[in-house]
């Protein structure tokens, strides 16, 4: 059986998910109830409640999509635990990776070693404590600092608006260059027949520098049709005045992307779709330590 799917996974993911939605419902029902004390109509707290249930549909697609591209290299359960309590595509995916990183992996084969599954875990779920421990202490000072900056004039707020744009397309970027180029090496004993490692006359060890590509013909491709969903998403958006629509974009369009890479699969040549910039190979043995 799949140590990544096994029923201890399974159990475990059960009681997070149990938790959540406890902790969700003690905090509606406490909500409610101070909502009559306060004396809040009862259409306006139905208007709220279905308006804020509404909402929550395209996160949730988006949070989906991340399951499903994690899915691959993690299994169903892990995915699914770490973004039913906190994470996101760009946290999840960065935080996996890096952990893959040491070891020449990447997201995109099945990880079958267990030492390297519970690192990864250990990085995604260390990772994402720090903000909570932090946000408690530096969060108030923050907004009172940021806030009285940006609120001072127009201008500010633009400058404002501007910093969190570039912020965003940073994080952007950094996924972009991945995909555009992106290697990892991996230096590793070279060894003999018996399995020991093999020593040159001055006493060093023979190492071996081995490369491994993830940057293809393929993940451009993707890139390129997520891009354009959403450009003309947007363009409807506004063009049309879908408001309603806007919150759905984002996921939408990656998952058009996602069956665009199932047609390129099935349409391009074999030799296209495999194509990468850095071919998985081995340089020669004259590395020592």
């Amino acid at each position: 059986m799949d140590f990544k799917e096994s029923p201890f996974m399974y159990a475990v993911a059960l009681g997070i998910i149990a938790f959540v939605i406890a902790q969700s419902v003690f905090f509606l029902v406490k909500s409610l109830k101070r909502a009559k004390e306060l004396g809040i109509p009862k259409e306006t707290l139905k208007t709220t409640m279905v308006s804020s249930a509404v909402f929550t549909v395209a996160p949730a697609i988006s949070i989906l999509a991340t399951i499903i591209v994690l899915a691959n290299a993690l299994g169903i359960v892990l995915p699914w635990i770490r973004l039913s309590v906190i994470g996101n595509l760009a946290y999840e995916t960065t935080a996996a990776q890096t952990a893959l990183d040491f070891w020449g992996e990447s997201l995109k084969h099945s990880v079958a070693d267990p030492q390297q599954f519970a690192t990864i875990a250990w990085a995604m779920t260390l990772g994402s404590i720090a903000p909570l421990l932090l946000l408690p202490f530096l969060c108030k000072k923050l907004q009172k600092k940021i806030g009285a900056t940006v609120n001072k004039s127009e201008k500010s707020q633009k400058f404002g608006d501007a910093i969190s744009a570039a912020a965003f397309i940073g994080i952007v970027m950094a996924f972009v260059s991945r995909e555009i180029y992106s290697y990892t090496v991996q230096k590793s004993n070279v060894l003999d027949a018996a399995g020991n490692s093999i020593v040159n006359e001055a006493g060093q060890i023979l190492k071996v520098k081995t490369i491994t590509g993830s940057a293809g013909l393929m993940s451009i491709l993707v890139l390129i049709c997520a891009v354009v969903f959403m450009l003309i998403l947007d363009i409807v958006c506004k063009k049309f005045k879908l408001t309603k629509l806007e919150p759905f974009a984002m996921p939408i369009a990656m998952f058009a992307a996602m069956g665009m890479a199932v047609v390129f699969t099935n349409v391009l040549p074999e030799d296209l779709v495999n194509h990468a910039w850095f071919e998985i190979g081995s340089e020669l043995a004259q590395i020592y330590e």
